[in-house]
């Protein structure tokens, strides 16, 4: 028989009454991810996502390597069925797991009979299979302690299923389950970080991001574009909101106290980004905020510019070292492009001085000069709407 997928879900099983509705979408993100890998079955039962091939020309590896990024899986394996009968079970293990045996220098068998019509308890089979590989392989020794190998049979509702050591998967919720919500992305470490965080807990993502021309490049904009459509291997398609903030920058520099800049600047993008968010149905805004990392990110700093908006932001990293975060930006692949020289405009007019420890009064103070409506009008009106997916052509 052909070869399956077996992915396993995490937490969705804890859900209780609303477990059903979380199996739904995951199951529809699977399905909507296999598209593009040709014509599969993905069915759920028993707590377990099956993805089977319905044909030759699927292309069985690029739809593995996608179902290792889907969140709502905490694990999968590469299987293969079998009829629910010793002979068949072992046969099966012979054909599909003998040469990783054979390059083994110990083994066990480990079952699980979830079909209690099975003749065979779970210890049972173990020992009927271990048995039958032990004198096909007697160069393998058999530890059922420490085995450099496991064999593991399961056997299932609709058949039997013989596979090795499964391998993680992504965790988390599935895509669209948490609500929708508007990331500020910038080209740095952080933000691409976060918009992965909050996508793994089940929130679909879009973004904002604020291009400066000519004081950041065409260059700077393709590497944020980039960063996002590396983030969507997990999150799934997202749209990029590019807006056009040279004027407000300028406005800022030529009206406010320099101290502000900084602070001014993100009290724009909060607002902006809260605009755009209501209009796209979004209910919170993400940034990748960490307490502390620079003048901007003090407790005092992060009270006056998130005092701009009415909706909850989330900021994933917050508590979080930078060594912490970097990690998870080299395992999710966005760290080698966020490192790329191309300045965006969170570095254009930095003050030298910056307020740390800024009040609301101060801040509104600062910015008497402006007419903020008048701004913002103007930048909303620059927006240009970008979809993203994975299996674009790489802009760098």
């Amino acid at each position: 028989m052909k070869e399956i997928f077996l992915l396993k879900l995490g937490e969705i099983v804890l859900k209780g009454a609303n477990k059903r509705q979380f199996e739904s979408k995951l199951r529809q993100n699977v399905r909507r991810r296999m598209k593009l890998y040709g014509n599969f079955d993905v069915y759920i039962m028993q707590s377990t996502v099956y993805v089977e091939p319905m044909d030759e020309m699927a292309d069985v590896d690029g739809a593995w390597e996608a179902c290792r990024s889907i969140f709502g899986v905490v694990s999968l394996c590469r299987c293969r069925p079998c009829e629910k009968n010793v002979d068949a079970i072992f046969d099966a293990v012979e054909a599909y797991l003998g040469d990783d045996l054979d390059c083994a220098a110990s083994f066990k068998v480990e079952s699980k009979r979830s079909d209690k019509r099975f003749p065979l308890n779970s210890i049972q089979l173990s020992q009927e299979i271990g048995g039958r590989l032990a004198e096909a392989h007697p160069h393998v020794k058999v530890d059922v302690r420490r085995p450099e190998y496991t064999v593991y049979v399961e056997v299932r509702d609709l058949a039997a299923y013989v596979h090795g050591p499964a391998e993680p998967g992504a965790g988390g919720l599935p895509t669209g389950v948490g609500g929708r919500a508007m990331c500020l992305l910038s080209g740095g470490i952080d933000s691409p970080v976060a918009a992965y965080m909050m996508a793994k807990r089940g929130v679909e993502i879009e973004c904002t991001h604020f291009f400066s021309y000519p004081y950041t490049s065409q260059l700077a904009k393709d590497k944020v574009i980039e960063l996002a459509r590396l983030v969507t291997k997990y999150s799934g398609r997202m749209t990029v909101n590019v807006v056009s903030f040279t004027e407000i920058q300028e406005a800022i520099r030529d009206n406010c106290p320099e101290e502000f800049f900084t602070l001014i600047m993100r009290r724009f993008m909060m607002e902006i980004a809260q605009t755009i968010a209501k209009q796209d149905g979004c209910g919170a805004l993400i940034t990748g905020e960490n307490l502390g990392q620079v003048a901007s990110q003090t407790m005092d700093a992060m009270t006056v510019t998130g005092a701009v908006v009415d909706i909850p932001i989330f900021m994933p990293l917050v508590g979080m070292d930078k060594e912490e975060i970097v990690t998870i930006a080299r395992k999710i692949g966005t760290l080698e492009t966020s490192i790329l020289p191309y300045e965006d405009c969170c570095t254009v007019f930095t003050p030298k001085h910056p307020k740390t420890k800024p009040t609301l009064g101060q801040l509104l103070n600062a910015e008497r000069n402006l007419d903020r409506q008048a701004l913002m009008e103007k930048a909303l009106a620059t927006v240009e709407k970008i979809k993203v997916s994975y299996h674009d052509e790489p802009l760098l």
